[in-house]
Parts: structure tokens; C-alpha cells; sequence
């Protein structure tokens, strides 16, 4: 294999989180996000030669995730079906497990129902982007992003309620 491919492969190995992290955003099921993880990896190994290293894999990588899903989503027009979650590595009892299990769920759910750019400020805010890094992977000003945060969090609130589960 060469250098370039093992290069990649190892950096969509140490980030892969990411690309789970975004698939849960926009699809509801297992396929689906099996589907949109896959259609990522591809995008990135197709732009992999125009990635500058002028920034982090990671940064660069957002953006092409978020990007490809927009995508993805627009066109495939999927509708939300029950979603299907998988729980990884949670070892608390069972009863703190269900729990876990059925927040996550809810938080998943009103977060598909968002539209696609308050899905990505979303995203962003909870892998620890400061307003100025969402800004500039949005293309808008800290400030705007700022704004757009807090509106899509009343938005995921709004939605969450609607489903009957309290906050």
C-alpha cells in the first residue's frame, strides 16, 4: 500500500468518530448512516490531494462531512424512520444505561429534525468549536454563529418537548 493511502487511512482511523458523530446527525437508521459514513470516506479520499495542511485533518475534515451529508441528505430526500441506536461503550447499570440510551435517542431524533445548518452549528458546539471556529467552518461571523447556536438550541428544546420528553 502506499504512503499516501496508508497516511489517510490512519488519519480516518484516529478521527473516524467524527464521521460516526455527523452520520448520527443526519440519518435516522443504521443503514442509512452505514450509507452516508461510507459516501464521507469516499468524498474525503476524492479531496484528499487538495487538503493544504494549512489547518488540522480534523478541521478539514468537518467541513467535508458536514458538507457531503448536506449533500447526501438533498439528495437521497430520505424521511425519518424509527430510529435504530446502538449503544457503545456505556458500562453503568442497566437502569442508568436505559437512561443513557433513551436521552441519546430523544437528543438524535429532534436534532434530524433540525434544518441542515443548525444540524452542523449543533454538531460543531458539541465537539467543542468556539463560536469563531463555527463561524469560520460556516463561513459566517462569531457573532452570527453565536446567534445561530443559541437559536438552534431553543429549536432542539422546542423539539424535544414536542416529543414528550421533558427537560
Amino acid at each position: 500500500m502506499e504512503s499516501k493511502e496508508k497516511e489517510f487511512l490512519s488519519r480516518i482511523e484516529t478521527h473516524k468518530g467524527i464521521l460516526y458523530k455527523v452520520s448520527k446527525m443526519y440519518m435516522d437508521n443504521r443503514d442509512d448512516q452505514d450509507d452516508l459514513f461510507q459516501e464521507i470516506v469516499c468524498q474525503l479520499w476524492k479531496g484528499y490531494d487538495t487538503f493544504k495542511r494549512e489547518s488540522q485533518f480534523s478541521t478539514w475534515m468537518y467541513r467535508v462531512a458536514i458538507n457531503t451529508s448536506i449533500v447526501f441528505l438533498k439528495k437521497e430526500k430520505r424521511k425519518v424512520d424509527k430510529y435504530d441506536i446502538v449503544s457503545e461503550n456505556i458500562k453503568e447499570d442497566e437502569d442508568d444505561s436505559h437512561i443513557k440510551e433513551t436521552q441519546i435517542e430523544h437528543f438524535y431524533k429532534a436534532v434530524q429534525k433540525l434544518d441542515k445548518i443548525d444540524k452542523a452549528i449543533i454538531f460543531y458546539q458539541l465537539e467543542g468549536f468556539s463560536h469563531k471556529e463555527i463561524g469560520e467552518n460556516l463561513g459566517i461571523s462569531d457573532g452570527n454563529a453565536r446567534v445561530k447556536l443559541n437559536r438552534a438550541k431553543e429549536k432542539l428544546k422546542e423539539i424535544i418537548k414536542k416529543q414528550g420528553y421533558g427537560l
